[in-house]
Parts: C-alpha cells; structure tokens; sequence
C-alpha cells in the first residue's frame, strides 16, 4: 500500500469513529482542544470490552496478580523520588522564531528524514538543524532544542506556592510501587507476585498526532511484577511471551507486531532493559506496548526518600531483599485504535463498496441487531420487540434497528462491527423463524428463535 492509499485509510478511520459514534473530538464545538478525544457511545463499549479483557487475562485468572485503583494526584515526593521531576522525564522541544509554535524536535527531524532521532542528544539535534537547514512546519527558523519536562502541574488547595505544588499523574506505576508495603502488609503474598492497574495517565505532549496514538490524556494497563533479583531474565521472556497471547487475544495479526530491544541511551531513566512493541499502523510501526525491567530503582528510591523500609522477607526464611520489577504496560488507547486499523475493511458487495470492521466477536460493542423486516407492520414490530428482549437478556450488547431499508440496516452495522443482523420477517409469525446475516461473509441463514 502506498503512503497515499495509507493516508487515505487513516482518513477513513477517523471519519468512520466519528461517524458511528466511536471518538469525538475533544470540546469539538469549540473548536476543539489538540491531544483531547472523547469515547462515544460506542467507542465505550469497545474500550470497556478491550478493558475487561485485559483484567480478566492479567488479574482475574491468576492467583498472583492484586488489583489497584489509585488518585490520579499524589504527593509531590512521589515524583521527585521516582526521578519524574528531572531531565530524565523530558522531551526536546524547539520553538518556532516567528510565531512560537513549539514543536517535538526528534518529530521534526523524523519527518525530514533524519533516521533515529531519539537517539541523538540535544546538542547533536542542534547540529543536524542548522547542517541541513530544517525549518518550523511553518518555513520559520527554529530556536535551540531545550528540556521541556511533560508533566502537568497544578496546585492543591487555597495558597499557590511551591508546597501545594501537584502533578497529574504521566504514568501509573508509581502508585502501584508507593502501595506495594499497603499490598504486602494486608495479604504478604510470595514472591513472585503482581499489582495491576487501569487507569488514566497524562502527558503535556509538545505536538499530539496521529488521531488518538499520541494524545495528552490517556488510559494505561499495567502491573508491576514482583520478583527476587536472580529471576529477571527468566519473567522478562514470560511476559515478553504473554505480551504475544495478548495481541492474539484482541484480533491482532501477530505479525505487523515487531519487537525492538531498546538501546541503553534511549532507555527510560529507571529501566535497565526494554523492549517496546510496535504494530504496523498506517502511519508507520509504533509503540502499542512495552515491557521492561525497572530493578530495584522504584522500591529503593521511595524507600531513601520516605524512610519507610520497603524490604520483603521470604517466608519461612529470614531472608530480607528488595524485589526487582518487571513492567509490562498496554497503552488502551493505543490498542483500541490497532484494533480499529486491524478490523476496517473494505470489500465489493453486489458490485457495490462495502466498509465493515473486522471486530473479534467478543470485542464488538454490538453483538446482535434486531430489526422488524418493515417497521409500519405492527405485528413484526411486536415479534421483533420480543427478539430483541429475549438476546438483550442473554448478551446485553444488542441494538434495536428500524431505520431505512434492510440494506442500509445492514451496511450501517457493518460500519460499527456487529457480527450478526437478526430480521423478523412474515415466515417468523409463521414458524418462528428468523433470518440471521453474518458481517463477514454476508451470508444469511434462517434458524428457529430458540436456537439464537
């Protein structure tokens, strides 16, 4: 596919979510605010059943595994100890000389084809700027790269000053570390054992793009593993494997999944190493996901900095160490939108384009429609009331559909992913039988209303 035909399918995306109601721009009606997307009426069913999933695949099912739901503010130590609140929580920013738009440097230079950006230090930046004369996306000249910290500050409470000095949480993790003595105190699980989390994050981005990939507000799955220093190697390939079962599990094609072993200089300030995994969207291959080795830096910082002894003792021993971590974390928003690229598709119909999404059954928001064949015949309206009634007991998920002709019916809950339309027609009042159509094939089926 070429990089017109991909944009042109991105396009597509973002006018399908809004269209069916999946994502909204962010206060659209007021022109809108950059980074910010709103989940419609389908957009949350889709997002609660990815979410649901991911608890009942890495909590629920598992004896090891503890469950948090932590505030977004914390005490401002929290971050100062984590190491959030230095250069190693920053990105490079650059700033337009004329009309001071700021913009990501390693975005600028990636888009005018400079390979590895990231890599590069600020003062190098600086260097391939001025060598190959990069402007501002506007033609102006760009100001020196400088740190720019993407954590957002607030204040709490009546008096502004540097003790009532609050963030927004960019990550979950450290809740799940500053609860871990809470955990261990209220049910001393064995070593190894997890503390999960889904929640919202937030990052100031310098330049949000790519629809809801990179946004300033977003939702994070993640859990923090606790396990005895020699075992690193040994759970770091067990969740690296897991991570696999996950793309399977969501309907991706494990194969647009790549594996990149972040470099050390590229690594975050607490990892000793990372692999990011990317998947194959239109825009390029991206992170969706990572999983990384924390060590003992979060447990031993926090306890330097708030005295309170984060030692674990082995049971029946009296072995003391402090545990080192293995984080793997899911971005939700950026797993719902590799679902949407994965499942949207176009195809021919009739000598007719079709565009349908491709949802793994258990993760489409609509799982049934319900439509009588012909909404002013009362007696199909009453035995299509009855269908509806009788799955929407059983499977929840299902829409009531009488609006235009059956083809259109069909065509808009090929848009929004329902596997199958159920139509009441004349036979059903004869034999109680219904037509079901199948999204994929479109192949439709007469079966008894028992059977459904």
């Amino acid at each position: 596919m070429n990089d017109k035909n991909k944009n042109n399918k991105m396009e597509a995306i973002v006018s399908l979510a809004k269209r069916r109601g999946f994502i909204y721009q962010g206060s659209e009606i007021y022109g809108g605010l950059a980074g910010t997307w709103d989940y419609g009426p389908l957009g949350v069913a889709l997002k609660r059943n990815i979410s649901n999933l991911w608890w009942k695949m890495f909590v629920e099912d598992r004896e090891d595994m503890y469950g948090l739901d932590s505030a977004i503010l914390m005490n401002q130590r929290v971050w100062q100890a984590s190491g959030h609140t230095g250069a190693g929580f920053a990105d490079p920013l650059v700033e337009d000389m004329e009309n001071h738009k700021r913009y990501r440097a390693d975005h600028l230079l990636e888009d005018n084809g400079i390979e590895n950006p990231e890599a590069m230090t600020y003062e190098q930046m600086d260097a391939v700027i001025a060598e190959k004369s990069i402007k501002s996306p506007d033609g102006n000249a760009l100001s020196k790269v400088r740190v720019f910290n993407m954590m957002f500050e607030t204040n709490v409470g009546p008096v502004h000053d540097e003790k009532s000095i609050a963030y927004l949480r960019p990550e979950n993790a450290q809740a799940m570390f500053v609860n871990y003595k809470n955990v261990l105190d209220s049910f001393y699980p064995d070593l190894p054992f997890g503390i999960a989390q889904i929640g919202r994050a937030f990052r100031n981005e310098i330049s949000p793009r790519e629809f809801i990939f990179r946004v300033r507000e977003f939702d994070l799955m993640e859990f923090e593993y606790f396990i005895k220093p020699d075992e690193w190697e040994e759970k770091f390939e067990y969740w690296r494997v897991k991570f696999h079962d996950w793309i399977k599990a969501i309907g991706l094609d494990d194969n647009k999944l790549h594996e990149l072993e972040v470099p050390a200089e590229d690594r975050a300030h607490y990892s000793k190493c990372t692999i990011d995994f990317e998947y194959e969207f239109e825009f390029g291959a991206k992170e969706i996901g990572a999983v990384a080795y924390r060590t003992d830096f979060d447990l031993s910082n926090h306890m330097k900095h708030s005295g309170v002894n984060m030692e674990y003792t082995v049971k029946g021993t009296n072995q003391k160490l402090i545990p080192h971590v293995i984080e793997p974390t899911f971005g939700l928003d950026r797993n719902i939108l590799a679902v949407l690229a994965e499942g949207y598709t176009e195809d021919e119909v009739n000598g007719e384009k079709r565009i349908y999404l491709k949802l793994p059954e258990h993760l489409a928001p609509i799982k049934y429609a319900v439509s009588p064949l012909l909404k002013n015949k009362p007696e199909l309206v009453a035995k299509a009331r009855e269908v509806y009634s009788l799955l929407k007991q059983k499977h929840g998920a299902v829409m009531w559909d009488d609006n235009g002709n059956i083809g259109k019916r069909y065509r808009r809950q090929d848009e929004i992913g329902t596997p199958y339309c159920v139509v009441i027609d004349f036979d059903t009042l004869e034999n109680n039988t219904v037509t079901i159509r199948d999204r994929d094939s479109t192949e439709q089926k007469r079966v008894s209303i028992s059977e459904l």
